[in-house]
């Protein structure tokens, strides 16, 4: 209702350099946000109190990054106004979403008209929480196989119409038709591949063509516990591997005894010319 608090008046009533600055600073923690989303790492920090020794990976590669550009330091930090430093975890996460959204929108780009399969598996995360991955596999313009993250979605019921509803959802806000869905891959779970009416009968009722394909790692896990269960000595050897490595893995001094037999092991035959040496 009051015009003097709108975003577009503040905006218009900057002068050039304060945009200038708002464009440059913007651009500065927007480079390192993807940067740490390229290796992996949390923005987020424990303490990032002006008291605090280490600030955590943002404020601390801002720091860095500022330390060694004085234009740069010139606009972060106190040099900013202080509603518009771009370090609020508000900010941090609406960067981190432009740039899924981006991400995500350069992979659509990439398969264009093509056709398409999913690969879809629901697994509980450390919250306790049911999270369903939708992943594409489709055939890029060069003929190169790709395989990228749709999305991850929460999910409270995990029967077929709840997963192929959260498909649905995924598909309409990426603008992907299920007509161009060549082939399904999931788990034996029944609610995913059940005959009647789990997630691959649901597709399929809407379009014949999504061929389901077992998941071929899952049918190898099954395919080994089967063959254990019928050969006593297979299982007794997994039982085996069990305990050896539970055995290993629990002390740190039997690992490093493990590792030093195994490379004392390679040099010998190495120097008997039964192991060729290579350079990485």
């Amino acid at each position: 209702m009051n015009q003097k608090q709108s975003i577009s008046y503040v905006i218009s009533s900057q002068s050039t350099s304060q945009q200038k600055n708002y464009r440059i600073r913007l651009t500065v923690v927007l480079d390192c946000t993807r940067f740490l989303l390229i290796q992996g790492l949390p923005s987020h920090g424990h303490d990032e109190s002006k008291e605090s020794l280490n600030k955590e990976n943002l404020i601390e590669l801002l720091n860095w990054y500022a330390s060694r550009r004085k234009k740069i330091n010139e606009i972060l930090f106190s040099n900013a106004p202080k509603n518009d430093q771009m370090t609020s975890p508000s900010i941090r996460k609406d960067l981190i979403n432009y740039c899924a959204i981006e991400t995500t929108r350069s992979m659509i780009n990439e398969m264009g008209n093509s056709l398409f399969s999913i690969l879809v598996d629901e697994s509980r995360d450390n919250y306790i929480k049911e999270q369903m991955a939708v992943v594409l596999r489709f055939v890029d313009k060069s003929g190169q196989v790709k395989e990228h993250l749709l999305g991850i979605s929460h999910i409270a019921d995990t029967c077929a119409q709840s997963l192929k509803d959260v498909i649905d959802a995924m598909f309409s806000t990426h603008g992907l038709s299920i007509s161009s869905l060549r082939g399904q891959g999931y788990d034996g779970a029944s609610n995913m591949s059940g005959e009647f009416n789990g997630l691959k009968a649901l597709i399929l009722r809407e379009n014949p063509c999504a061929m389901y394909v077992h998941c071929f790692a899952h049918q190898l896990q099954l395919a080994v516990v089967s063959m254990a269960h019928r050969n006593v000595m297979l299982s007794d050897l997994f039982n085996m591997f069990a305990i050896i490595v539970n055995l290993v893995g629990a002390s740190c001094k039997r690992v490093d005894a493990l590792r030093i037999s195994y490379h004392s092991k390679i040099l010998e035959r190495l120097n008997i010319e039964e192991l060729s040496g290579g350079t990485s």
